[in-house]
């Protein structure tokens, strides 16, 4: 198989430690490992003196614990849980991006995702402005960053999971950006627009995956769930519960061909060979297939790498699986 070891951990304490909380009526409902949000990483980085050499924070879903240094950072605890927060080594600058974050809430913590304009400028060196939006999602990121070119490559999306939950639950509330157009920075060229409002999102995919002798991995979807909020919510709603698809869902009334079909993002997984390399959607399961993987993200911008609006946030809590 080509799931790392790390991973693999991962997976096995998914399966082991989700305990269930509470009953409701023959489900049971479990939270994910780590989906309190009440436990981080805090990662105390000092940026190159050539920006100004502050020392800045950026937050992990994790075992509570201090790290200090420019560390490429590794999951901890064997949580499933990587984040947009990254640190960057370009041109030989070391720069920090920090869009997801813990937020004081009742005793304990959620996470919080804003969508921001993140910059580094050097005269004669370095000069990108790029959008960052906020993401927390089960996998992995590759550190340092490099470049800013093919962002998603950097993310290894999903977990090892064979189990099939009948929904997925959560606490959330949602903060919109006044604004009817998203905006696009990549870093180069322009900052341009783009047609269309923001939304944040949540997406949970479970796929059955494949890896051929070339190390190029392929996978059928066996279960589907994709929700946007566009419109401000500022009161916590709790327990919201979206019921997971499964099989060809192309002919069920909820679904939505932007949102919900093959290849709507791209997503990246480590091959057996240790390459990061593009998961390739090829069909439609059958609904009594079993997953291999789990893949969920929740993110405060909808439209992909650096599109989104400025002033976006979203809040996620208590994340759990329904079975």
């Amino acid at each position: 198989m080509f799931i790392n070891k790390a991973i693999r951990i991962s997976f096995m304490l998914l399966i082991l430690t989700c305990i269930p909380n509470f009953s409701w009526g023959q489900e049971n409902i479990e939270l994910v490992p780590f989906g309190n949000m009440d436990q981080w990483v805090t990662r105390e980085i000092k940026e190159s003196s050539i920006i100004g050499g502050n020392t800045k924070y950026v937050y992990e879903i994790g075992p509570t614990q201090t790290i200090k240094g420019a560390i490429p950072y590794v999951n901890l605890g064997s949580s499933p849980w990587g984040t947009s927060n990254v640190m960057a080594k370009v041109a030989g600058i070391t720069k920090t991006n920090t869009s997801a974050f813990p937020e004081r809430r009742d005793n304990g913590y959620s996470a919080r995702m804003d969508t921001r304009m993140e910059s580094v400028k050097v005269m004669g060196i370095v000069d990108i402005t790029v959008l960052a939006a906020g993401s927390i999602f089960l996998g992995t990121v590759s550190e340092p960053i490099k470049s800013t070119k093919n962002p998603n490559k950097i993310l290894q999306m999903g977990i090892p999971f064979t189990r099939k939950p009948i929904a997925i639950q959560y606490d959330y509330k949602v903060k919109m950006a006044d604004s009817k157009n998203r905006i696009k920075a990549t870093g180069f060229g322009k900052i341009g627009e783009v047609e269309g409002q923001d939304k944040a999102a949540a997406i949970l995919t479970l796929q059955k995956r494949w890896e051929d002798k070339n190390g190029n991995i392929s996978a059928k979807r066996i279960g589907t769930m994709v929700v946007h909020y566009d419109k401000s919510i500022p009161n916590w709603q709790n327990n919201a519960t979206y019921e997971i698809l499964y099989g060809d869902i192309t002919g069920h009334p909820s679904y939505n061909s932007n949102t919900m079909r093959l290849n709507a993002d791209e997503r990246f997984s480590l091959n057996s060979k240790g390459d990061n390399v593009i998961v390739n959607e090829v069909g439609w399961g059958d609904e009594n297939e079993d997953p291999t993987h789990l893949m969920l993200q929740f993110t405060s911008s909808h439209g992909g790498a650096y599109i989104g609006s400025p002033g976006n946030s979203l809040w996620i809590d208590n994340v759990k699986l329904v079975y």
